[in-house]
């Protein structure tokens, strides 16, 4: 008899459901969840999925619309955030919010500068730097782009009561913290759950 996980998705099972993926348990053990529990599980990462696939599609439209790779919209938003509060902006700040070097922030807002986004312009109080600018018609387009899509995703966010909020945040946050340190282990792993499961004393 066919599992119920595989026969009604039969064409397309999930590989985000450790059924599929790892029927023997050697990565993921499944004691103690029922399969309600599975099931949630799996449609909460496929909704994780989907979030990725969606604002990797985002990013790529707004970088086609501006003609623009992923430091260049990175730059552009952390000058036009600055600009919005007053702030000045020169190419060393712009290098330690991208952290990438002096020579390639310099060649960046050459390919800038030359698109016509933004323009240098004497610092007000450094005469050995200058401030960084970007101009209206390049903020308008990244309003238009960006700007609009960040409002929608914040109104999504609001929507959610306080409590649901904060579930999520800690879930997010402990959900990054599995990604892989410097030394290859996740930066704050918890107990893995197959090993506990098969553990023995020694």
């Amino acid at each position: 008899m066919t599992p119920a996980h595989l026969e009604s998705s039969r064409d397309d099972p999930s590989m985000m459901d450790p059924r599929v993926l790892d029927p023997a348990q050697r990565i993921v053990s499944r004691n103690g969840l029922t399969e309600k529990d599975i099931d949630e599980t799996v449609a909460l990462l496929e909704a994780l999925r989907r979030w990725r696939e969606t604002e990797e599609a985002a990013s790529e439209a707004a970088r086609r619309y501006m003609n623009l790779g992923d430091n260049d919209m990175r730059a552009l938003r952390f000058v036009i955030t600055a600009q919005e509060h007053g702030s000045i902006v020169t190419p060393s700040l712009i290098a330690d919010h991208l952290g990438i070097s002096t020579a390639s922030t310099t060649k960046l807002l050459d390919r800038l500068g030359k698109a016509g986004h933004v323009r240098r312009l004497p610092h007000p109080s450094d005469r050995r730097s200058v401030a960084i600018e970007v101009v209206e018609e390049t903020r308008d387009a990244a309003r238009e782009s960006v700007g609009r899509l960040y409002g929608r995703r914040f109104d999504t966010a609001a929507r959610l009561s306080s409590a649901e909020r904060a579930v999520v945040t800690r879930f997010l946050r402990e959900l990054a913290a599995t990604a892989p340190g410097p030394t290859g282990g996740s930066q704050n792993a918890p107990a893995n759950r197959a090993v506990t499961a098969t553990s023995t004393p020694d």
